[in-house]
């Protein structure tokens, strides 16, 4: 490496750049040493390419490509690097960043800009075929991982051999195994395929449509977008904004600018801008406003942001996901870290349409918020994610994520067969003092593993989750990864298509307590992973007791292939209960009791689960129920793709 003393110059010299018929040429420094000798020349032109060679007869595009292409040379400490910019428009996606590594290169450096080549099936690229190198260039690529995508530009493609080239860093391929990663081509004339979809062609300036159902030219309105982002609050540690209410505003149409070399996978598009954005602030209330048709999330409280409030707002239409609080790095500095936020009877829908891995309410590194009421549905991934320390604390390491109450809360039709590893509520690390409770959940489908109602991942610890009603999941109701001391009590999980729990790991210490639930279900299995691995649940330190399980199929119930008498003797489950619950009509959604006799056995507590999601005026309450159209399209995701599925599926 380089001592510090040692730089490089970066100059940007404009060439042949007429204005009035005159010839002018500038020359900007932007690093402060100046060398006189220019041992290397990049050129740009409005015309070049980012893959080009940064000749002057191949020039590149963009200064962001010029320093990446200088952060990739062997230079010596008296290197020059003179970029010559061409006259011309220069339409730039995000800002030349010059950081302190651009003062001390050296060719042992590792490059940061690289060509991939991915291979796919070559009969899957044939509508790529006669493309010129600039329509190419304005490919778009959506690869889908286990839980996160990948969305870059196409450099180029060579169709006939199936094979795909990108540049920037390199993909990382979270396949799970046994299955490939698929992916989608966009933005160019043929990919225009289905009712809704639309192309600009930039040569011609035209704009293709096809058009949904029932719609004209006449009754069309088109919105291109230009503003990013409606309302940034940007207080200072120490002084922050205070006091200020938004109310029944209406924000409608922001967009979003893919950078340069496209956006790289990150669990739940964390970093992700929104186009409302409040930092150090406090007392700020968003009510009765509404969020639509956004390019990236809609409401984003930074760090530094405390006691606010977003009540009864509707966002809708949504590139990535909802509600974001705090930020994926843990914020340092008096009052950085946000706490006592309150989200409370809002509507969440139709969220992740381009950045699916998005969440719909994301809490990172924040603690005592209190997420209630809200209405969370038809989007791709996770419903309500919390917390983001992985694993368990250390000395010198500690989840912040503590304290937060999620509560009350309808979250269904999500997923939609797209990722997999997702839950309905997802929490991660330690969260002592959390509370999961009285949440509505159901349809919940991933695309592989992993489309759980209640999933306690990595570290997870200290939570409880009880009086939630759970049906319809792809994996199961309940599931943990690995963390300890969580309280899962009476509860009702019902119709899991493949198991309906599941833990995946088996620790020393007590893993969670399973007691005085509800378990029903029609297909699959009761338990799942790692109970199926030789003697795993025996050596489980989990408490199980007092529940009560019931088989709608009939006959006799295997506890992982030992019957009920046997599966007490491990010992699980010794006061537990094989009785019908007696629901009213569990297959039509009615989960009342017509009579108690079964579940007083085991001392479940009836609750009333109708009191989840959004309350207040009729109109509003309407307003949150899904359109029978996208449920039906949702259930047909979930027939066609299953070989047994529970009969509420043919209801």
């Amino acid at each position: 490496m380089m001592s510090q003393s040692q730089s490089y110059q970066f100059i940007t010299q404009v060439y042949s750049l007429i204005r009035n018929k005159t010839i002018a040429t500038v020359t900007i420094t932007l690093l402060t040493t100046f060398i006189s000798k220019a041992d290397n020349q990049l050129y740009l032109s409005p015309t070049g390419s980012d893959l080009a060679s940064g000749t002057i007869g191949s020039p590149l595009k963009s200064l962001t490509a010029a320093r990446n292409k200088i952060r990739t040379m062997s230079l010596s400490s008296n290197d020059t690097v003179y970029v010559n910019i061409a006259s011309g428009d220069y339409f730039m996606t995000e800002p030349l960043i010059l950081t302190p590594e651009d003062c001390c290169l050296s060719g042992s450096r590792m490059p940061e800009l690289a060509t991939q080549q991915i291979n796919v099936n070559p009969e899957n690229l044939a509508t790529l075929k006669g493309l010129s190198r600039e329509e190419m260039e304005r490919v778009m690529v959506l690869y889908y991982h286990k839980w996160d995508v990948t969305r870059k530009g196409l450099a180029y493609a060579i169709p006939d051999s199936g094979k795909l080239f990108h540049v920037g860093k390199g993909m990382q391929f979270w396949n799970p195994i046994g299955e490939e990663s698929r992916y989608i081509l966009e933005n160019y004339r043929d990919a225009l395929d289905a009712p809704g979809e639309w192309f600009l062609d930039l040569k011609s300036g035209e704009i293709h449509y096809i058009p949904r159902k029932g719609e004209t030219l006449e009754s069309l309105e088109f919105i291109a977008p230009i503003l990013r982002q409606f309302v940034i609050i940007a207080g200072q540690e120490g002084n922050p904004v205070k006091n200020k209410i938004f109310q029944g505003i209406s924000f409608s149409n922001s967009s979003y600018l893919l950078p340069t070399y496209g956006n790289d996978a990150e669990q739940s598009c964390a970093s992700l801008e929104a186009a409302i954005e409040v930092e150090y602030a406090q007392q700020i209330i968003f009510e009765d406003c509404e969020v639509q048709r956004t390019g990236a999330y809609a409401i984003w409280l930074k760090r530094g942001s405390n006691n606010n409030t977003i009540r009864r707002c509707y966002l809708a239409d949504l590139g990535a996901g909802g509600i974001k609080i705090s930020e994926p790095t843990l914020p340092s500095g008096a009052d950085a870290l946000p706490h006592d936020n309150l989200v409370d009877n809002n509507i969440i829908t139709n969220a992740g349409s381009v950045f699916p891995a998005a969440v719909g309410i994301l809490l990172l590194n924040t603690a005592y918020n209190k997420i209630t009421h809200n209405e969370i549905s038809n989007i791709r991934y996770s419903g309500i994610s919390v917390g983001w320390f992985w694993g368990y604390n250390s000395d010198t390491r500690q989840s912040p994520s503590v304290g937060n109450k999620i509560e009350y809360n309808h979250i269904h039709h999500i997923g939609w067969g797209e990722l997999s590893d997702m839950g309905a509520i997802y929490t991660l690390g330690e969260s002592p003092g959390t509370t999961v409770s009285n949440n509505v959940i159901h349809d919940v489908y991933s695309y592989g593993y992993g489309g759980w109602g209640l999933y306690t991942d990595a570290g997870s610890t200290g939570i409880v989750f009880e009086n939630n009603l759970v049906y319809g999941c792809k994996n199961g109701a309940f599931h943990q990864h690995y963390g300890k001391q969580n309280v899962v009590r009476n509860n009702i999980f019902a119709f899991g298509i493949l198991t309906q729990i599941q833990f995946s790991k088996v620790e020393n210490h007590r893993s969670f307590d399973f007691t005085n639930n509800i378990v029903l279900f029609d297909c699959g299995s009761i338990f799942s992973h790692p109970w199926n691995l030789p003697d795993a649940w025996k050596k489980a330190n989990i408490l199980m007791d007092r529940n009560l399980y019931w088989d709608m199929r009939g006959g006799s119930m295997e506890f992982e292939g030992l019957s009920f008498h046997e599966w007490k003797k491990v010992p699980h489950d010794i006061n537990s209960l094989v009785a019908d619950p007696f629901f009213t009509d569990p297959l039509h959604f009615d989960f009342t009791f017509r009579s108690l006799k079964s579940v007083r056995k085991i001392g479940f507590k009836p609750f009333d689960y109708a009191k989840a999601g959004v309350y207040g005026s009729p109109e509003w309450i309407k307003k949150a129920k899904l359109d029978p159209v996208i449920a039906e399209a949702f259930r047909q995701v979930v027939v066609s793709r299953e070989k047994n599925y529970p009969r509420i599926y043919d209801n």
